[in-house]
């Protein structure tokens, strides 16, 4: 049994500037003390075609963990622009949320981020070095596809996968390196919806998405 709950996360300042720091508030329970830390990860796929393209925006960790509900922001710095892929930079790519314990990830939340100018005239004629400066990015917050692991909380087990919520994401892929998959989305997952027990509610605002989960 997990003894780690995700309850919500809201992903803050979205839609914003792609240079802008990333933000997510997440909330969990913790149904007994933890002795060691939390480490959560975000996580930026800067192609599909090889995951050397993948940036750790930052690491976390939190704990030691008392039993109860727990909330913190994560702020990671942009991907490096230099890292990306050219052919890459303007489009869709994936930003993953993950946390492990005791070096076993145990849970994965990705979402779709939409890239692209804001200006009608560079989205028509995109200049050929990417301006990142005028991209907005667009994280798909009521879209999260999830995938949990089994661990062995007490250490020294091994990792098996739980459930997924699977979902296509970029073209060519041949297999999502992160964990999202690019298999067609069955329609029972259509809502994006972190499922064990089903999301009780998705709310969609100017400036945030929240999205409550088990």
């Amino acid at each position: 049994m997990a003894k780690v709950h995700v309850c919500n996360v809201v992903v803050l300042d979205n839609p914003s500037n792609f240079l802008n720091p990333f933000q997510f508030e997440v909330t969990f329970d913790c149904i007994e003390d933890l002795q060691d830390d939390l480490e959560w990860k975000l996580i930026y796929v800067g192609s599909a075609e090889s995951e050397e393209y993948d940036q750790v925006l930052d690491t976390v960790y939190v704990g030691p963990v008392p039993e109860g509900r727990h909330m913190f922001v994560f702020q990671a710095d942009p991907p490096d622009t230099k890292k990306i892929p050219p052919e890459d930079a303007v489009g869709v790519t994936v930003i993953l949320l993950t946390c492990s314990y005791r070096a076993q990830e145990f849970i994965r939340v990705g979402y779709y981020v939409n890239n692209e100018y804001g200006d009608a005239e560079l989205r028509e004629n995109p200049p050929a070095t990417t301006q990142f400066d005028k991209l907005s990015r667009n994280i798909l917050a009521n879209e999260p596809r999830v995938t949990r692991f089994k661990i062995d909380w007490g250490g020294g087990g091994t990792t098996t996968k739980e459930s997924d919520d699977e979902c296509p994401y970029l073209s060519k892929q041949s297999q999502m390196h992160a964990s999202i998959e690019s298999n067609e989305m069955d329609s029972a997952n259509s809502t994006g919806s972190l499922q064990e027990p089903p999301l009780s509610s998705i709310e969609n605002g100017m400036n945030h998405a929240a999205m409550e989960v088990s």
